[in-house]
């Protein structure tokens, strides 16, 4: 498909999706909404797509959030995909692993939408923070919620309350960033990390990353543990070839093919 505010390139079970806007810091307008939702979606149901990486072309940023001046011009908000803001926010089905490339700014909902990844890989010239109050909004796009879940309430409070922008080591050191790195190291440690997860077999990671999350909504440990052979993605993978695949390869000492079903 041919994008104009983004672009998607696929190779070797990994989706990479760039925000293509780097003249305005790959701020989110409504084309750019519309078109993630459409690339996401082709993502989640290809499935000879394991992994997607998110990041931002330019120097300057990985997204700083709503393109307010194109919602001045619209003379109205944005209308969000039916999976919410920048079609993912809201993706809560979505069991493949996604990763944040962070390079520059992260901010509004550029921030929430790397908060909506599961690991986030930034360097040390990136900043991050919720500043919508100061334009009299709200960081509704999961911002505040995955914020508080993610650092614990003290610290997100300190960031939600104050729309303060905090630089990458103390996004580091409030656990937010999985690894933080130079920039010119920040391509092979994506793709490094790329290169671990493809090593596992998919349904097994795509029924950790759900088992995970789903477990996080049970009232207890016990629930969780007792509860996680409902979940859709653990059957998957209790019942798939791919398990035994794995068993095979490791009593043959082989490299296992994993095809994934």
């Amino acid at each position: 498909m041919n994008y104009e505010t983004i672009s998607v390139n696929k190779a070797d079970h990994i989706t990479r999706v760039v925000l293509n806007r780097p003249e305005v810091l790959n701020s989110i307008n409504q084309p750019m909404h519309d078109e993630l939702e459409l690339a996401f979606d082709d993502f989640a149901s290809d499935d000879d797509q394991y992994l997607c990486v998110i990041s931002g072309a330019g120097e300057r940023a990985f997204c700083a959030g709503s393109d307010l001046k194109s919602i001045a011009k619209r003379g109205k908000p944005h209308v969000y995909p039916k999976s919410g803001y920048a079609g993912l926010i809201e993706r809560f089905d979505l069991t493949k692993p996604l990763i944040a490339a962070v390079d520059g700014v992260a901010v509004g909902g550029g921030f929430e939408v790397a908060l909506a990844c599961d690991l986030l890989i930034a360097t040390r010239r990136s900043r991050f923070g919720l500043p919508e109050p100061h334009v009299g909004a709200i960081a509704l796009g999961g911002g505040v919620h995955r914020l508080a879940r993610q650092v614990g309430l003290k610290q997100a409070m300190g960031l939600i309350l104050t729309g303060d922008i905090i630089d990458a080591e103390a996004a580091n050191s409030m656990g937010i960033i999985t690894e933080l790195v130079d920039h010119d190291d920040l391509d092979k440690t994506v793709n490094r990390w790329c290169e671990k997860i493809i090593r596992c077999a998919p349904l097994a990671t795509r029924a950790s990353k759900q088992s995970v999350m789903l477990g996080l909504d049970e009232p207890s440990l016990a629930a969780a543990m007792a509860n996680q052979k409902n979940y859709p993605a653990f059957n998957a993978c209790y019942t798939s070839a791919d398990r035994i695949e794995g068993a095979s390869a490791f009593a043959e000492k082989r490299p296992p093919r994993w095809t994934g079903k």
